[in-house]
Parts: C-alpha cells; sequence; structure tokens
C-alpha cells in the first residue's frame, strides 16, 4: 500500500490545505478495528467534515438517507416509507429554479450500491481509497491540475457543480475532477468561500503527488519569468 501519509504531508504543503484531504473507500467488509459511525448527519458529504477532523469510520447505507440526493449519487435506494423524499427534494430545487430535471439523468452515479463506506483523513486511511476528496483555493487547484495534466490522470469533464457528491463516481469513472461545491455541501462541510474541490481516484495519488513537485518547480521559474517581463514590458 503506498504511503498516504507522505502523499498527505505533500499535498498539505504542496497546496497548503487547510484541511486533511479526505479518503473515501466502498468495501466490501469493514476493516478490522475500524469503529463504525454512530449518531445522524443531515447529508453524506457531512461524513467528509468528520474525517477531515481525523476521525476514521465506516457507514452503512441507512446512514445515508437522510440525503435523497447523495444517496441517488450513491446508488443507495431510500426504504418504501422515505421514497418521496427524492421527488419532493428535485421538486423543490426545480422549482426554485437550481436544477432542471432534464439535467438529473445526467448526473453521474455509482456503478454498484455500496455495503459499507469508508471515511478517513487520507494519513490515516487503513485501505486504498477509491476517491479522495480535497478542498483547496483556485491557485493551488490550478497547480494540481497541470499535475494531471502532466501525469495524463486528468478527465475531460468540465467543472462540476451540483451536487458536489457526483464527484465521486465522476472520478472513479473519468479521472480527476474539479467542483465548484454546492450550496448544501458548503453548508454541511463549512466549505470555505475561497474554495473548492479536486476528487482524486486513489490509484491516481502517487503519480499526481509526483508530478506536482515537477509542475510547483515549473511554476516557481514561470512566475520569475513572467514578473521579469511584467517589469520589463508594461508601460500603463
Amino acid at each position: 500500500m503506498p504511503d498516504y501519509r507522505t502523499i498527505e504531508q505533500q499535498f498539505r504543503e504542496s497546496l497548503n490545505l487547510k484541511r486533511s484531504p479526505v479518503a473515501i473507500s466502498f468495501v466490501s467488509e469493514p476493516p478490522m478495528g475500524v469503529e463504525k459511525f454512530e449518531g445522524v448527519e443531515p447529508s453524506g458529504c457531512s461524513f467528509w467534515r468528520l474525517a477531515a477532523q481525523g476521525r476514521t469510520f465506516y457507514t452503512v447505507p441507512s446512514d445515508h438517507y437522510n440525503c435523497p440526493v447523495g444517496s441517488y449519487t450513491h446508488k443507495i435506494e431510500l426504504p418504501a416509507d422515505r421514497s418521496r423524499e427524492l421527488p419532493d427534494i428535485l421538486g423543490t430545487m426545480t422549482n426554485l429554479g437550481y436544477l432542471k430535471m432534464e439535467e438529473v439523468p445526467g448526473i453521474p452515479v455509482l456503478q454498484q450500491s455500496p455495503k459499507y463506506i469508508l471515511y478517513s483523513a487520507l494519513a490515516k486511511t487503513p485501505v486504498d481509497p477509491d476517491v479522495v476528496m480535497l478542498a483547496a483555493v483556485p491557485a493551488k487547484l490550478m497547480l494540481l491540475e497541470e499535475a494531471a495534466l502532466r501525469a495524463g490522470l486528468g478527465s475531460k469533464l468540465p467543472l462540476l457543480a451540483r451536487p458536489t457528491c457526483m464527484a465521486i463516481p465522476a472520478a472513479i469513472g473519468h479521472g480527476m475532477v474539479t467542483s465548484a461545491g454546492c450550496i448544501g455541501n458548503r453548508v454541511y462541510t463549512e466549505l470555505g468561500e475561497d474554495e473548492l474541490y479536486s476528487a482524486i481516484p486513489g490509484q491516481a495519488l502517487q503519480p499526481l503527488a509526483d508530478a506536482l513537485q515537477t509542475v510547483m518547480q515549473a511554476n516557481a521559474a514561470l512566475a520569475e519569468y513572467h514578473q521579469g517581463r511584467r517589469s520589463q514590458l508594461s508601460t500603463a
């Protein structure tokens, strides 16, 4: 297994991260020694907040029922007595002009329903993650995007909008993606107004971290080059 502690440290130092990247793993059995989540959260992305704070735990599908949209993107079927919650929230969103119903079929969804979902700070993950959610300011995500291009790990998807949780199946299916973060996610995770997300496939972490070092050195040299040109050529 790769040294995820070192990879997290590289990301933290290179991208000036305010919080740990969150490792998300879809597993058939809970790893030994990992606690089951106990309690209630309003959304699936709320678990990202807890993991970024240093907790390692796993959830079962019923822990996600409070989030009909997140259950949809994670291919979690709501029980019969809550089956109206998804059409109800989608109806509210469309009535507000937030979403068009014809957009819903284009939202990425996991191919298989998960049995257990493990959440952890990247440095503490006990298993190889399927996806890592990383939050940073745009100037730093620029470096990450350039590293993904260098390593051949970027996707051809555009900047993703709402819902934020669709970035997880999108990254699994297409490669590293960037998400603007939706209002629900920002409320539930306390994402900063100046931050966006990158969703990184687990197998891309090591080559991405390696490419990031080259990209950072190149950007530092290019910054000096462009600053020199600006001082020489600007007349205003």
